[in-house]
């Protein structure tokens, strides 16, 4: 699934956008761009709804932290086959058929997530959940890249990202929202069901919504030309680029993009001194560090973290969705300057925001006295820890949260680049179970300690970009080596 997106992006860059024919109803391919996004929006929903519960099912189940943290971490697994699988599943049945599958596999995580009678049972959920997590991550950028006219595909497909961080803001706003209606108690009753339960049941409204979209949008031409039904995809590429477009000529450009195209392989990323081409380890490196900085710390954990440090129930939910908002604002100054500043030095500054911001809360957290649900904090080491913690997420949304995904889209040499992202985002997900398993131990052990650990990769990611990490601005595919 990968190669499809890559020969879409190459066509971009090789046409230029600029002196592409405007669509006929630019009004409706950004709806169809929007609705596809909607994995997105799910994939951040989910990932990180589970931060409001956190508490409770520690409670409802009576489990240690290792046992809270498989759970947490459990929807990551299912993201990593999803993901793998995602691919070649779309090129048999279609990328309509495969959002079909995840909308379905959603909402039975939604429903079974709200409804467990066990802790297995609410594991072997989250891993279905995290099953379409993972088919979206991978379903949603292609199809976006497949259906855009080449002059707009770069903006209509920053919808997914920014269709995340939505995403996961509103997770928390609706969080919040729950937990008010229940007097502050995760645990507290409404309409016969814990408010945890409600928050993780919620999720079945969008992704009822996501279904019924696909439904109402077309498939990708690119999957329609690669089955024969060409007269199909000349239908959907006049609706998406335009009247005007020569489609014959558009169907053979695809067709012989499909023919000449090298689907890479695992054999391909081989042959450095330490197994894989140097160009491979730094795109793992990338991703690794991406995750090592414990950026899902704030998103899966962030409510029980300021709870633990003696805020209340309502306070936690609300920093939770001022986080989740701040995300959005990072996000969205990415967008803006990758393109103007570069790829590295944007990183760089992400870095070095974050290991200050990392930093101080390292330090606030070292004033934590007392145990268990005593914790305390002096106010002012408080708000340093909540002021920190809300800078570090910007500074790393607008930094590493985009700049890794463009990196890792770009300096690849064609003829691996397929490969080496699947390579480089399985790296992704073992980092994020790695940080999610180890982080409610890593705080029992010293909430500090944790931050400081965190702190460590944001300065080692300093010299990794120096002196490793290609800068992509304004090449094109064809010229990385």
């Amino acid at each position: 699934m990968e190669h499809t997106l890559t020969s879409s992006t190459s066509r971009a860059s090789a046409s230029g956008g600029g002196s592409s024919p405007q669509p006929d109803h630019l009004g409706h391919v950004i709806f169809i761009t929007a609705a596809a996004a909607m994995g997105g929006f799910l994939f951040g929903y989910d990932s990180s709804v589970i931060n409001g519960a956190v508490v409770a099912i520690r409670e409802r189940f009576d489990v240690g932290s290792e046992a809270l943290a498989q759970v947490i971490a459990a929807a990551l697994i299912g993201c990593a086959i999803g993901a793998a699988t995602a691919g070649r599943l779309a090129d048999r049945i279609g990328r309509i058929r495969c959002m079909q599958i995840a909308a379905i596999l959603f909402t039975a995580s939604a429903i079974g997530s709200a409804l467990p009678f066990a802790l297995w049972d609410l594991a072997m959920w989250r891993v279905i959940g995290g099953f379409g997590i993972g088919m979206a991550s991978v379903i949603g950028p292609a199809y976006i890249a497949e259906v855009s006219p080449p002059a707009y595909r770069g903006r209509l497909a920053s919808f997914q990202q920014a269709a995340i961080v939505i995403g996961i803001a509103v997770s928390q706003l609706v969080n919040w929202g729950i937990l008010n209606l229940a007097d502050g108690d995760q645990r507290g009753d409404l309409a016969g069901l814990e408010a945890w339960q409600w928050m993780l049941g919620v999720m079945v409204v969008p992704a009822v919504l996501y279904g019924l979209l696909s439904f109402v949008i077309p498939e990708s031409p690119r999957f329609l030309v690669s089955v024969g039904r060409t007269d199909e995809a000349k239908k959907v590429l006049a609706e998406v680029e335009g009247s005007q477009v020569d489609l014959d000529g558009r169907v053979r450009e695809i067709e012989h993009a499909m023919h000449s195209e090298h689907k890479s392989t695992f054999k391909d990323l081989l042959g450095g001194r330490f197994g894989f081409l140097p160009i491979v380890w730094i795109g793992i490196g990338l991703s690794v560090f991406q995750q090592l900085v414990g950026i899902n710390v704030i998103f899966y954990y962030s409510s029980s973290l300021w709870q633990s440090v003696g805020i209340d129930p309502s306070s936690s939910f609300l920093y939770s969705f001022t986080t989740s908002i701040i995300n959005i604002v990072g996000t969205v100054i990415a967008m803006i300057f990758v393109d103007r500043i570069g790829r590295k030095p944007l990183a760089l500054i992400g870095s070095a925001g974050m290991a200050i911001s990392l930093g101080l809360c390292a330090w606030a957290f070292s004033f934590t006295t007392g145990t268990g649900e005593d914790i305390t904090m002096p106010d002012a080491q408080a708000t340093v820890a909540l002021v920190a913690a809300h800078t570090f997420v910007l500074f790393f949304a607008l930094s590493w949260g985009v700049v890794v995904w463009v990196l890792l889209g770009e300096m690849f040499p064609n003829r691996i680049r397929a490969a080496a992202l699947g390579v480089a985002a399985s790296a992704q997900w073992i980092a994020n179970w790695v940080i999610t398993v180890s982080f409610p131990s890593l705080s029992d052990w010293s909430l500090s300690g944790a931050y400081v650990i965190y702190t460590v990769f944001a300065l080692l990611s300093i010299p990794f970009v120096l002196k490793w990490v290609p800068e992509t601005k304004g090449k094109a595919l064809e010229e990385m080596g």
